[in-house]
């Protein structure tokens, strides 16, 4: 296989479903789409049927559970459903460069067309810089008419700021395509990776789309997490004042990273 200089996408088969979404989880901040979306993919059985690589993922291959390396790439699955079919989105690391993310979105949304996709939902982080003892849910959308929705399944409602990375691009690409999008972002500090930031998103996304999840595994993942946080905050706790703690204010304006 020859990369070529941008974007290349092996499709294996393309399904045949009725009125699919799509639900996206790459790699950011806290991993915290990632880790929402590998569940996703584990517990209902996601089976891939694409694959999208990028001469501008980081320069590496990865090592994978046979022993055998293979570059690093984006994989779409699909799950079928009684009431409800689903597309998702993982992979190994977002593009570098800003027209390789945008070539990748652009790729991500024509297949979502092929396939008859109307919704994206992208997964993303809402960054915080301090570690929050109930952890919110904050949401935008291409939509007005869904951002009004958004109170009735406790999601915050976002009116400033900007989502970076391609979980941001991909819904804003949709749009011009007539496609909708939501973006739904956990609470995190930024610093660790989150699974319990994963699980309130996750937790969120089963209520809107009237899914019935298993979140045992996830569970557990979040349980390590607030092991670790209150490991960190221990140990901050001893070696700084609170005055002295390198954490924002909430009230400040942040980045949303996704």
């Amino acid at each position: 296989m020859s990369l070529p200089n941008k974007i290349m996408v092996e499709i294996t088969e393309m399904p045949k479903l009725k009125n699919p979404s799509l639900i996206c989880g790459l790699p950011g901040s806290g991993y915290v789409g990632k880790l929402a979306v590998d569940h996703l993919i584990e517990e209902l059985k996601g089976v891939p049927f694409a694959s999208i690589f990028s001469s501008s993922f980081p320069p590496q291959v990865l090592i994978q559970p046979d022993g055998t390396v293979d570059l690093m790439k984006n994989t779409l699955y699909y799950c079928k459903g009684k009431s409800l079919d689903l597309v998702l989105l993982s992979g190994d690391a977002q593009p570098v460069t800003p027209e390789s993310e945008y070539q990748m979105a652009e790729e991500i949304t024509k297949i979502c067309e092929k396939l008859g996709v109307k919704t994206i939902y992208t997964l993303a982080a809402y960054i915080t810089g301090s570690f929050a003892k109930i952890q919110r849910v904050y949401g935008t959308s291409t939509s007005p008419e869904i951002v009004k929705e958004f109170s009735k399944y406790g999601v915050y409602s976002m009116n400033s700021g900007s989502i970076t990375g391609m979980n941001g691009l991909i819904i804003g690409v949709g749009k011009r395509k007539n496609i909708t999008g939501v973006c739904l972002l956990g609470e995190t500090s930024g610093y660790v990776v989150d699974a319990m930031a994963s699980k309130v998103v996750l937790e969120t996304l089963a209520k809107i789309l009237n899914l019935k999840l298993d979140l045992t595994g996830i569970s557990k993942k979040a349980q390590d997490t607030k092991q670790l946080v209150k490991t960190i905050e221990e140990q901050m706790g001893a070696r700084h004042s609170p005055e002295s703690l390198p954490m924002q204010q909430p009230d400040k304006k942040l980045g949303y990273i996704s």
